[in-house]
């Protein structure tokens, strides 16, 4: 009964030293879309009124956890049953991420030009406000949604040829990641110049070592997320690139003596500029046909 014991913990020891070993290489794998997460929400979670932002952020974490739910055990389905889909809607989700890049990149140097208007202020009822507030949470976890399925999706093929119970684990485990971790994370980032001021209210002493903590804290939010911004794009057309680089056979073994890098991160703007071309050629065509 002792050495039956014994055993089982040694099996269940094994197992889990095998899921973190996996963990690991799936999570190399979704580090950029999780980079690309954080700095999205970060920009998502941030504009509204300090009282306002942890519960925004807990209402889009909980979407967040809703989306898992959905995506999960359909990757899983896909997977086992019908695992062809699962290359198709990588592929897919890897022409929006560089889709999303390309437009990043082109709205830089080609602002939308708009009018010149003094800021208005405006007197929004309660109900307005809330309403505003839901309109932005509901975009927010949609993107995360998309992006979600990104993150199961190349977690899944990271741990293609294992038995189903270690994809259900290691899958499982990169998808808690990118909830808790990355809301963790976002929450700390928004919260900062109210830690900021927090510090700088310590005390009465002028130019103090929590003077200049927390004056740092408050004008370094802008530029973290600003540089969030930067990160994800570069991130976007990485893990795009990556995709196509590896998923479709003609680009298989192209420009060997280049670094993959490299590769990657041409491949994925030349196709988000191609997406991009398309996508705003079809919309000028269809607004003419309209009017």
């Amino acid at each position: 009964m002792a050495s039956g014991i014994f055993a089982l913990l040694d099996d269940i020891a094994t197992l889990m030293d095998d899921v973190a070993m996996m963990s690991k290489v799936a999570g190399k794998k979704t580090a950029g879309l999780l980079g690309d997460d954080l700095a999205v929400n970060a920009e998502k979670a941030s504009g509204f009124v300090s009282s306002r932002e942890l519960p925004v952020l807990w209402a889009i974490t909980k979407g967040s956890f809703l989306n898992k739910l959905i995506i999960l055990p359909l990757a899983f389905l896909l997977s086992a049953f019908f695992p062809v889909a699962i290359t198709v809607i990588l592929v897919m989700g890897g022409l929006y991420l560089a889709y999303e890049g390309a437009e990043k990149i082109f709205e830089y140097f080609f602002p939308h030009s708009t009018k010149a208007e003094k800021p208005k202020l405006e007197k929004l009822t309660e109900e307005e406000v809330l309403s505003r507030e839901k309109e932005k949470i509901k975009s927010a976890i949609l993107t995360d949604f998309i992006l979600s399925v990104e993150i199961v999706i190349i977690a899944l093929t990271s741990v293609e040829g294992q038995d189903l119970l270690m994809k259900i684990l290691v899958v499982t485990i990169i998808a808690l990641i990118a909830t808790v971790g990355v809301y963790g994370i976002v929450a700390l980032i928004v919260r900062m110049d109210d830690y900021g001021l927090k510090l700088i209210e310590l005390n009465d002493r002028e130019n103090s070592f929590s003077d200049k903590i927390g004056h740092f804290l408050v004008n370094a939010l802008p530029k973290v997320i600003k540089s969030l911004t930067v990160i994800g794009t570069i991130a976007l057309l990485l893990v795009s690139g990556g995709i196509f680089v590896h998923n479709i056979e003609f680009l298989h073994g192209l420009f060997e003596s280049l670094p993959g890098i490299l590769v990657e991160f041409v491949t994925g703007l030349v196709v988000g500029i191609i997406v991009l071309l398309i996508i705003k050629g079809s919309s000028k065509v269809w607004k003419s046909l309209k009017s």
